[in-house]
């Protein structure tokens, strides 16, 4: 609660507001003349003063001028017997939240503490959230300082103020969803919604009615009418994360809902218009997809007006550091405190977990630090020179083994890695799922059989 000042040369009035003032939980002290009230002004962390306007010295007027000059935020309500409107103009054009004339009612000036306390809370709450969401955009930038990093920021930029569907891709942890924020925070959009949606998230059974929404009774358990994403997005932005993950039979509905802006909810006979951008995102080549016919060709076009790529972090290593600052920065942490030694072994790493990997890497070693600097140690990352890029990988098999061999080798491994789960296993490899059952009945791939799928 609030801390009040009261000021009056009337003992007994100011014990019966001091009093009656501290049980409803405020902070009271009380002073019989501005000139001593002076010094604890200027001190700070008076929030309320109720001032009489005569006083034996200077009176509350010339205490309210001086207060506002010392701490302007301190809320001021002066208090006089000797009412004129002369006097009240006077003090509410020097800056008084409220003129009380004497003699008033206690509840009076209790509901106007209260007025007065929740507008305090409610500029602080309003300040408070001013600052997160400062320090959630500075996060949110695009940090790096590489010739690659460069020119992904003038392509946002570029395409920012436009309305063009834009198609992100890149590995998983390259900061894709970052890239499409920084596209909406520079758009028309930006006091709009930004909706992120995951396509591989959401079951394939459910993502029709997450995406376009649905009328009560449209299916069991559909109790009430609810909003889809697109329709949550009106007026804004809607990011499709993982949009490579999108089954077949979804893809013409979401191409008339990003060419004519309107689609139908589930259970409903009656179309919805919204004015919705789309962004897109993925980890898997869609071009292949769209060849294999796992993808919608004109839904590949429609999304790929714009597209930016954004290369993996071991092919721009010029941005490890500064994304290490930044991360530093944002945690309220001195980059200082890295030392020579660690940003050694972060740039002699391949990181194939991209930036997300760097940060946890960075997260766990600040931990391990406490309070001390940052060293090689405390970076839990392999010792070993950095890893070659699977181009790299793959070319050195070239003239060892043939390409059935190859593929037969990246289905075992992907089995193995997914646990023997053929959907999660297609994913890593960037194919469909029934790609993978024909590869797996090609080369007869052992412990294929039995797989748990659901």
């Amino acid at each position: 609660m609030s801390k009040v000042l009261i000021i009056d040369d009337e003992a007994k009035i100011a014990a019966l507001l001091s009093e009656r003032i501290s049980r409803e939980g405020f902070e009271v002290s009380t002073l019989s003349s501005a000139e001593e009230a002076l010094p604890q002004i200027d001190a700070g962390g008076i929030d309320i003063i109720l001032c009489d306007l005569k006083l034996g010295g200077m009176d509350g007027l010339e205490l309210l001028r001086r207060t506002k000059r010392i701490s302007p935020a301190t809320d001021f309500v002066m208090m006089t017997a000797y009412a004129s409107s002369k006097t009240a103009v006077e003090a509410m054009r020097e800056g008084a939240y409220e003129y009380l004339i004497k003699p008033f009612q206690m509840d009076e000036v209790l509901l106007l503490l209260k007025q007065i306390q929740e507008r305090r809370d409610l500029m602080t709450e309003n300040l408070l959230l001013r600052e997160r969401i400062a320090e959630e955009e500075a996060a949110r930038r695009i940090v790096g300082e590489s010739s690659e990093t460069s020119r992904i920021r003038e392509m946002i930029q570029m395409v920012a103020p436009t309305d063009t569907p834009v198609l992100i891709q890149g590995e998983s942890g390259t900061g894709k969803e970052l890239v499409a924020a920084d596209i909406h925070e520079r758009s028309a959009r930006r006091r709009k919604p930004f909706v992120v949606i995951n396509c591989a998230a959401v079951p394939e059974t459910l993502l029709e009615a997450e995406l376009f929404g649905y009328e009560k009774g449209a299916f069991t358990g559909a109790a009430q009418r609810k909003p889809g994403q697109f329709k949550l997005a009106d007026s804004g932005t809607l990011f499709l994360d993982e949009i490579g993950e999108l089954p077949l039979g979804l893809q013409a509905k979401l191409l008339r809902a990003i060419e004519n802006g309107e689609f139908l909810p589930l259970g409903s006979s009656k179309s919805v218009t919204v004015d919705v951008r789309v962004i897109a995102a993925t980890n898997r080549n869609l071009e292949e997809l769209t060849r294999e016919g796992h993808f919608r060709e004109d839904l590949f076009y429609r999304l790929n007006v714009f597209p930016i790529t954004i290369p993996p972090l071991r092919k721009r290593k010029g941005d490890i550091v500064p994304i290490a600052e930044h991360f530093f920065k944002h945690w309220k942490i001195s980059p200082d405190m890295l030392r020579p030694a660690a940003v050694e072994k972060l740039m002699g790493y391949s990181w194939p977990g991209n930036v997300r990997e760097l940060r946890n890497i960075l997260e766990r070693a600040i931990i391990l630090a406490g309070s001390n600097a940052i060293t090689d140690e405390h970076i839990a990352i392999s010792d070993a020179p950095a890893a070659a890029s699977p181009e790299e990988r793959l070319g050195s098999l070239i003239g060892e083994r043939t390409l059935p061999e190859i593929e037969k080798t990246l289905i075992e491994l992907a089995l193995k890695r997914a646990g023997g789960n053929k959907s999660k296993a297609a994913g890593l490899l960037g194919i469909t799922r029934r790609t993978l059952y024909g590869h797996l009945k090609r080369y007869a791939v052992e412990g294929s059989d039995g797989d748990q799928d659901g």
